[in-house]
């Protein structure tokens, strides 16, 4: 079990793994197959880790982990923009209700 891997924002914990994680996120990940696929190959053992042999499932979760942080926080900067737009039309409409514009 890698616990930097499984964390609120990408891991759906099975049953088994529950008492190990604090905060579970259910269901919203895009990256837990290939989690899991590294999960495995790393229980094959030391030797296959060390000789290279999990460095293409590493390489698979470590673009999936890159593309699912790229979208939440493309995400969030949208987000950030609308609201602040809004807070901007307010304080304009409130200036010129009270006639300071």
């Amino acid at each position: 079990m890698h616990p930097h891997l499984h964390t609120k924002d990408n891991f759906a914990a099975p049953e088994q793994d529950m008492d190990m994680l604090t905060e579970v996120s259910r269901g919203h990940t895009e990256c837990e197959d290939v989690m899991v696929a590294l999960e495995e190959c790393h229980a094959r053992g030391f030797l296959h880790k060390a000789t290279g042999g999990c460095n293409d499932a590493k390489d698979k979760l470590t673009q999936c982990l890159k593309g699912a942080r790229a979208r939440r926080t493309e995400a969030n900067r949208a987000a950030a923009r609308a609201k602040r737009e809004e807070r901007e039309n307010r304080i304009k409409e409130l200036n010129k209700s009270l006639g300071l514009d």
